[in-house]
């Protein structure tokens, strides 16, 4: 995937060099994530990030402002499936100091964008807890619409959690 751009931010494929810039936006943002999202917090745990995240099944994304490449946020696509689904779940976090500013929504759109422009993905579904209300709003601003709930549907922190199920069909993107 070439770098995909919006006015203010750049996605691209997390690397290995950005492992120091990495670690330092999930210490800074571990109040910001939790409980909802336990990011890679050590270089190993970023190392299988950025190898898992680089086609087939996952692929992941950094969210960068494009004036000073700080990284603002995190966006995966996983559990990719082809055949009649053409389907992913969509994950995502934003950096600790970019809130209320619009970049993740404009990260999300670009991923929205490729997932079904260039992936041809049909459907993409994010999961999430439904306490999470920042995480809600991005999905809604985004284009989501909410398809359920589904009790104790993921693991987190050791405990099941609930979560509510928000998804998009390429029909219903945002031009």
């Amino acid at each position: 995937m070439s770098r995909r751009k919006s006015p203010r931010v750049e996605l691209r494929r997390p690397e290995s060099k950005d492992v120091h810039a990495f670690l330092a936006m999930v210490g800074a943002s571990r109040v910001l994530h939790r409980p909802w999202v336990y990011a890679p917090d050590s270089e190993e745990k970023f190392q299988r990030l950025v190898d898992h995240g680089a086609g087939g099944r996952t692929e992941s994304f950094v969210v960068c402002r494009k004036t000073d490449g700080a990284i603002v946020g995190v966006i995966n696509l996983s559990e990719i499936i082809r055949g009649a689904l053409q389907s992913a779940f969509v994950g995502y976090y934003g950096a600790a100091g970019f809130e209320k500013q619009g970049y993740m929504t404009e990260g999300l759109d670009l991923v929205i964008r490729y997932a079904f422009r260039t992936l041809r993905l049909h459907r993409l579904e994010a999961n999430i807890q439904p306490e999470n209300i920042r995480s809600i709003k991005l999905a809604k601003r985004c284009g989501f619409r909410k398809e359920g709930f589904s009790p104790k549907y993921l693991r987190i922190a050791g405990r099941w959690r609930d979560h509510e199920r928000w998804a998009m069909t390429a029909g219903e993107m945002r031009s």
